[in-house]
């Protein structure tokens, strides 16, 4: 993979990463905040408990594409980053589409689109 690939994919796995930290461990008022959502709708348990939950996925998102970068062998590499930023990207547009909040594909999207398109054009 090219070092512009590698920057661009890291960048990916941090901001995921990020939001995994923020969806566990924010209060519920910060966690309205950070994701425009209403303090009733955050401040119950069964919120807090799907926004954690969805923080894992998120860890669990980080974790391998940061791991496809950097631990796996190179030939398995380009491939194993390139599946896991299509997740990131296609999460965006479904939370961007289901959540109604155009801001989803641009804060977790751009990052995402941008490397799948430095992915695709310089490998």
């Amino acid at each position: 993979m090219s070092l512009i690939s590698i920057i661009f994919a890291t960048i990916v796995g941090v901001e995921a990463f990020g939001i995994m930290l923020m969806e566990i461990f924010f209060s519920p008022a910060q966690l309205a905040k950070e994701f425009d959502l209403p303090n009733e709708f955050t401040a119950q348990h069964e919120a807090k408990v799907l926004m954690a939950n969805q923080g894992l996925y998120n860890g669990f998102v980080a974790v391998m594409t940061l791991l496809a970068v950097y631990g796996l062998p190179t030939d398995a590499r380009y491939i194993t980053t390139l599946v896991c930023v299509i997740f990131v990207v296609i999460a965006a547009i479904f939370g961007a589409i289901s959540g109604g909040k155009p801001k989803i594909l641009l804060m977790q999207g751009t990052p995402a689109i941008i490397t799948l398109i430095i992915l695709l054009i310089f490998k």
